[in-house]
């Protein structure tokens, strides 16, 4: 289970990847040149939790090596477990609202 301040530094890792992206409160409205694509969003999030999982392999790596502490390796695991979850939880939404969109009547 996922501590508080794990959920607070995925939540602020959101925060930094919207602004930097230059979503910040709001993606920009439809049709507006200036705010970030879906593509862009996207890859930006994927390479978050790609480095989160990094983090982890390499905390991993040094603690087998007596380089870490326990709990940098615990955190950095934790951090990438919540993460994976959010990004399956996001594409979990998706799917079901393009299944949402198929069931349309034209």
């Amino acid at each position: 289970m996922a501590s508080p301040t794990v959920a607070a530094n995925a939540y602020a890792s959101l925060a930094k990847i919207m602004e930097s992206a230059g979503g910040g409160a709001g993606l920009g409205k439809p049709g507006d040149a200036n705010g970030p694509s879906f593509g862009e969003v996207l890859k930006e999030t994927l390479g978050s939790v790609m480095d989160a999982g990094r983090k982890s392999d390499a905390q991993t790596v040094a603690m087998a090596q007596g380089k870490a502490n326990v709990m940098d390796v615990v955190t950095a695991v934790a951090e990438t477990d919540v993460a994976v979850s959010t990004l399956v939880s996001v594409r979990d939404r998706v799917i079901q609202s393009y299944e949402d969109i198929m069931r349309m009547p034209i």
